[in-house]
């Protein structure tokens, strides 16, 4: 079996989220609650991955999917997108999160006939670690810095 590289990852996602979208998914049908869709997904995705690669898959412990490859899996729906912030202090909120991030937007659709759910994959986005940052405060920072706000002199005082 070959290493899984970033490359590779990334050309598997696009293979996988492919087959992903027009294969029917009997033990989704009826679920409703988005943290149980993305738990079968990274499932499916890892299971998908290790018949064909090397690879350590993530842990509780590591704290993201694939720690070798320095990428997180996130599952959201389009109809409610993942609100959950994954800064875990302001200063990920400007440098970034210090991983990549690859992002998997569905939408779930149940088949009565079928008894199962097929999940259509509308987007699969690659966020480089490097713009992971929060573009609203990131920009606000820049906008700040650039009007020389909060800028002031500094005088001397003598001592007492």
């Amino acid at each position: 079996m070959k290493k899984l590289t970033l490359s590779l990852f990334k050309t598997e996602a696009a293979i996988f989220v492919r087959d992903l979208s027009i294969t029917p998914i009997f033990d989704l049908y009826g679920i409703t609650d988005g943290k149980a869709v993305g738990t079968y997904v990274e499932q499916a995705f890892n299971n998908y991955l290790g018949k064909k690669y090397l690879y350590t898959p993530g842990s509780a412990a590591s704290g993201i999917d694939f720690p070798e490859l320095e990428v997180d899996l996130k599952v959201t729906s389009i109809r409610q997108p993942q609100s959950s912030c994954p800064f875990r202090d302001a200063s990920q909120k400007v440098y970034g999160l210090g991983y990549n991030l690859l992002v998997f937007v569905y939408e779930k659709i149940d088949n009565r006939e079928l008894q199962a759910a097929s999940l259509n994959i509308q987007n699969a986005i690659f966020v480089a670690k490097e713009r992971t940052g929060d573009y609203q405060t990131t920009r606000g920072l820049i906008e700040i810095i650039s009007r020389n706000g909060n800028q002031y002199d500094v005088i001397s005082c003598p001592d007492n």
